[in-house]
């Protein structure tokens, strides 16, 4: 893929310090933070590293990135692990894909509270699918899934939404059998809007009655209890949006789209259209008429505080697992999941533990002219780098 012609880097530096200078007051460390590690990733401030091919010799000097999970460089190597593993666990089965998205007027609050309303979003989804399907009357089974945490739409705006794929079945109660939902629908949606919007609100009082909420500018009228109440009535005056997919072939498809969205943040370096006079263009895809690419320009400041909304506290996971999914137990259910699915006379394949499918060998850089392994020789720090640049690439000898 060729290099975009402006990256999210360009922008900071063009914002320079008149943007720190007339920061928002919600400014913290850890937006500075981010915004350094993104400005300085691949560049000789972070060092760098020698490689040489172990076939034909070829060598070349490479900038160390500086592996944020917001940056837009970074991660695509725990990316590419987490999809094979997870390409591992898929079942021989149809799966399904769930969204959950939280009504417009809790935004404000979730961008004052993330870590207490992000990981209560994940709580609320996934109890109301494991209860859900559990009822005799829906699907009456014990299901499975993994669920990724998302906070933007296509214009960067904070849209707090979770993903979710799973198997479109479960384990009977007594774990005898697996049960196959329906082939039009997995769970009825208007069942799923409603338990996830009782269950999310009771969440929200949970937390104001734990002072667990921090309530700012326009919401810090909050603070009264009885204007709390007040707020959280109209929450249940319309349903909440609720996207279930009918089942499809197999969750490849799933694992394609959110594999974009796994290990980066609000936008890539190739959505950037241009740069000039202060203004960022970048694409956006616009789902109320048929997915039409669009383009949009902001003015810088405005484009670093949507970018910055989507800045993750500390030590947050935005992939979690549930269900017969859970780390604690996934190493026996899912052989036993393959088991049951297993056609009759068949043994069920081997399932490669999550631990090993991490340490197995994956070349990270191949050669460019011979596609060989590339071999670390050296690593070269920021002050060494300063006096030689990255080599320009080897000709090939006809």
């Amino acid at each position: 893929m060729p290099r975009p012609p402006v990256e999210v880097a360009d922008v900071i530096r063009t914002a320079g310090e008149s943007f720190f200078e007339r920061r928002p007051k919600w400014f913290s460390w850890l937006h500075l933070k981010v915004l350094h590690a993104v400005l300085c990733c691949r560049t000789a401030s972070l060092g760098g590293h020698a490689d040489a091919c172990a076939k034909c010799g070829y060598q070349a000097v490479w900038y160390n990135s500086c592996r944020n999970r917001h940056c837009p460089k970074c991660q695509a190597n725990a990316r590419d692990r987490w999809l094979a593993a997870r390409e591992k666990e898929l079942l021989p089965t149809r799966y399904v894909h769930v969204v959950f998205t939280l009504p417009r007027q809790l935004a404000p609050l979730a961008l004052q509270n993330k870590r207490a309303i992000y990981g209560l979003l994940f709580r609320a989804s996934a109890e109301t699918l494991i209860e859900v399907a559990r009822d005799p009357k829906r699907l009456g089974a014990e299901i499975g899934f993994f669920s990724i945490l998302h906070t933007w739409n296509q214009k960067l705006q904070a849209h707090p939404h979770v993903h979710g794929v799973v198997p479109a079945g479960g384990l009977a109660p007594d774990h005898a059998r697996w049960i196959d939902s329906q082939r039009k629908f997995f769970l009825p949606v208007e069942v799923l809007q409603e338990v996830f919007r009782g269950k999310f609100v009771e969440g929200l009082r949970t937390l104001y009655a734990q002072h667990k909420l921090d309530f700012y500018g326009t919401l810090a009228v909050l603070r009264n209890p009885k204007a709390f109440a007040a707020w959280l009535r109209p929450l249940f005056r319309s349903p909440w949006v609720v996207y279930c997919k009918p089942p499809f072939g197999g969750a490849q498809h799933a694992l394609r789209y959110l594999g974009q969205y796994t290990h980066r943040v609000a936008i890539s370096n190739h959505r950037l259209v241009s740069l000039t006079d202060g203004l960022v263009t970048f694409r956006w895809r616009d789902a109320a008429h048929h997915n039409k690419k669009r383009l949009m320009t902001l003015p810088v400041n405005e484009f670093l505080r949507r970018f910055l909304l989507h800045v993750l506290p500390p030590g947050f996971v935005r992939i979690r697992y549930f269900g017969w999914m859970a780390h604690r137990c996934r190493g026996a259910s899912l052989p036993f999941c393959l088991q049951l699915l297993a056609p009759p006379g068949r043994v069920a394949p081997a399932v490669e533990p999550a631990e090993k499918a991490h340490r197995s060998p994956r070349l990270l850089w191949t050669c460019p002219p011979c596609g060989g392994p590339m071999i670390l020789i050296k690593r070269l720090s920021p002050v060494e780098l300063r006096f030689r640049s990255p080599p320009a690439p080897a000709r090939l000898q006809p």
